[in-house]
């Protein structure tokens, strides 16, 4: 008999984040939530921030997302995301403070409060998830559904003559002075999710120089509440949200150019 022994020649391409607990989560199958999560715990790491990261999480489907990361976690409110992360940072302001919100979380309820820690211009960073609709309690229209699209209350698809156009969010932040860094990314193919992962990186070196307020906003899926399969939802993203909400980096202060050296 003859023993063969099988080395490894190539480096791992890919290992889990020590920033994600081993949980298993509660998003249906598809939905671009879990690469949102990897994105940020591979950024905790390369940071060297997992001791000192805050999470605050949303109402919404990330309900559950303190159990699924391995830093110190919170539950707020419905779209009180950043008053409590205001609360946080300034009684301890050595911390990465974070807070992760859904669209229905934080255009709809919570857009008194992003809108007034972006003025404040609150050392905290914003993971905002767009996937244009109430993701959690059933698929309803939210302040981010498209013209036309169709939801679980909005039948005949959305009518800006009724209920006005979807509002966005990095375009609206981006006239505040008090944000210091605010882009839109997408997380529909490979090479998107990598620049969304840089934009994350850059956010959260933000916070730690102390230049202000800063927000990612992620395009992303809802293949169960869309009606969708996860490949037709990912074209769907690019075919119809990107149009209207274009990818792009909507507000760079100074400040942030000068850390990143442009």
């Amino acid at each position: 008999m003859v023993a063969f022994q099988i080395q490894e020649t190539q480096a791992p391409v890919y290992r889990r984040p020590e920033a994600l607990s081993l949980a298993h989560t509660n998003y249906c199958p598809g939905c671009t939530h879990g690469i949102a999560h990897r994105l940020l715990a591979e950024a905790i790491d390369e940071l060297n921030l997992r001791e000192r990261t805050i999470l605050v999480a949303p109402v919404g489907c990330a309900v559950f997302a303190y159990d699924y990361f391995s830093v110190d976690g919170c539950e707020a409110a419905h779209g009180r995301a950043p008053a409590m992360a205001t609360g946080i940072k300034r009684l301890q302001p050595d911390r990465m403070v974070v807070t992760y919100q859904g669209d229905g979380d934080l255009v709809s309820i919570g857009i008194g409060e992003i809108i007034h820690a972006a003025g404040r211009g609150e050392p905290i960073t914003a993971l905002f998830v767009n996937n244009a609709n109430y993701g959690m309690t059933g698929g309803q229209m939210s302040p981010t559904s498209l013209p036309g699209q169709k939801t679980s209350s909005s039948a005949d698809g959305r009518s800006t003559q009724q209920t006005g156009a979807p509002m966005r969010m990095c375009e609206l932040l981006s006239q505040i002075d008090g944000a210091a860094y605010v882009v839109r990314r997408s997380l529909h193919d490979v090479t998107h999710i990598r620049k969304a992962k840089k934009a994350i990186v850059t956010a959260l070196r933000v916070q730690q120089e102390g230049l202000g307020f800063s927000m990612v906003e992620l395009l992303s899926t809802c293949p169960t509440n869309w009606g969708m399969t996860p490949e037709a939802a990912m074209h769907w993203v690019e075919s119809h949200m990107l149009p209207y909400f274009p990818l792009g980096d909507y507000k760079i202060s100074d400040a942030v150019k000068a850390l990143a050296g442009e």
